[in-house]
């Protein structure tokens, strides 16, 4: 009998193929405009979820994610993956799990106003990951470890990205 083991180690994608970073940053995008447009509880949790589940295993644990890579990507391969640490992209998502569980707490606690705040913030952020490629997160992340914030062995693996692509074109190649 063939058992398969199913790793539920916390493992984050390095590096991330921007393409796939852009798509999951528009199913953010539905994802929060469904919630202001119709206030449901459920559809927050489910994008918290997906943020938590994101943050702790890359795409691995969240519908999202998983749709993204295994249907949406493979379908796309007239474009080139464009690949950038993970660091920063697991930086980034981190946040959007602060947004969006806070806005499902204030949410559950009846603070509607603030739920509709920091998803209206976390649909901006989305939009500009989407659509422009501008990952506030990533910004941020750089900015926390030119100030010293973030180690700079973190720092070292993010800005050698060429270590890691070949790594990968190794294990690729197996």
């Amino acid at each position: 009998m063939n058992h398969v083991a199913l790793d539920l180690r916390p493992s984050f994608p390095n590096p991330v193929d921007e393409v796939s970073a852009r798509l999951v940053g528009l199913g953010v995008v539905v994802q929060a405009a469904v919630f202001l447009a119709f206030r449901s509880t459920f559809g927050l949790a489910l994008l918290a979820y997906g943020f938590a589940a994101r943050v702790y295993g890359g795409p691995r644990f969240s519908p999202l994610g998983l749709f993204v890579t295994k249907a949406v990507r493979p379908r796309l391969r007239v474009i080139a993956p464009k690949f950038v640490a993970g660091p920063p992209k697991r930086f980034a998502q981190a946040i959007g799990l602060v947004f969006s569980a806070s806005a499902l707490a204030a949410t559950l606690a009846g603070y509607q106003t603030l739920a509709v705040v920091l998803i209206a913030g976390l649909l901006v952020a989305a939009s500009l990951e989407a659509f422009a490629g501008l990952c506030l997160g990533c910004v941020a992340f750089r900015q926390l470890m030119r100030i010293g914030v973030i180690p700079a062995t973190v720092c070292e693996a993010c800005n050698d990205i060429t270590a890691h692509l070949a790594a990968r074109s190794r294990t690729l190649a197996s």
